[in-house]
């Protein structure tokens, strides 16, 4: 496969069960992977599924694919971008895929606003670091509390370099996530990310530095939270700061924005 794409092929049986084995911890009707590339996991998934939609962006592995499944009734392989591609078209159904590094982040943020009821994907484990981190690790920033606003991400387990072909240079893990059965109560949940961009906006800054940019001064500075850093603070505290900002703020940095 072009190394354009940066893909690592999971190569490793036993691994590749255990997460078609954590995606489909029961028999289900379907299941969504993202990047099938050689069709490793997809054989798998296909002794958990009744059926497996395939998204695959690489023209080359789609023919692959349908060489190596031929007359497959159960699998179904979409050439397209996931990026740009409705992922609730076929249900909400879960979830599953050995993601490219390259693109981790913007995967996992569609598949968290698409509230899919289950996603377990193998990712770099530097960023599985980060998703499941706790407040004032190294491993705690934006990401982390941006998913935590979705749904809840676990790590698994972990996957050495060499299960993989070619082997990447780092090691791998294996996450699941789940939305929330009841998602935070916020009447503008895009301006609450923006809210939390802005608190992240610089790490290393207090969140005095970082708000009053886009918030009324006297209003930042009057909160106890206000010399703390974004890193310390949990999510229901970020929540409790964006409903203490009055309306009006957050409708000029709508505006602004």
């Amino acid at each position: 496969m072009p190394q354009k794409l940066g893909q690592h092929f999971l190569a490793s049986p036993p691994i590749l069960e255990r997460i078609a084995s954590a995606a489909c911890p029961q028999p289900i009707e379907r299941i969504l992977e993202i990047g099938p590339g050689q069709g490793a996991l997809t054989a798998k998934l296909l002794n958990h599924a009744g059926r497996v939609i395939a998204v695959e962006v690489d023209a080359a592995m789609v023919a692959h694919l349908r060489e190596r499944f031929p007359g497959e009734p159960r699998l179904e392989v979409v050439h397209a971008d996931v990026l740009t591609t409705d992922l609730t078209r076929w249900g909400q159904i879960p979830v599953a895929g050995n993601l490219p590094y390259y693109i981790t982040s913007p995967i996992i943020e569609k598949v968290l606003r698409a509230r899919l009821p289950r996603a377990v994907f193998l990712i770099q484990k530097e960023v599985a670091l980060r998703l499941t981190a706790s407040p004032g690790s190294r491993d705690y920033g934006y990401l982390t509390v941006h998913t935590a606003f979705f749904g809840h991400a676990r790590r698994l387990f972990d996957v050495k370099p060499g299960a993989f072909r070619p082997p990447p240079k780092v090691d791998s893990t294996v996450i699941a996530i789940e939305p929330h059965a009841v998602p935070p109560a916020v009447a503008d949940p895009e301006g609450f990310l923006r809210f939390l961009g802005q608190c992240f906006r610089q790490k290393r800054k207090t969140l005095r530095n970082n708000l009053i940019e886009m918030y009324p001064k006297a209003i930042v500075e009057a909160w106890p939270e206000a010399a703390m850093r974004a890193e310390q603070i949990p999510l229901e505290r970020f929540l409790e700061m964006f409903l203490r900002l009055p309306p009006q703020a957050s409708a000029a940095v709508r505006i602004s924005g």
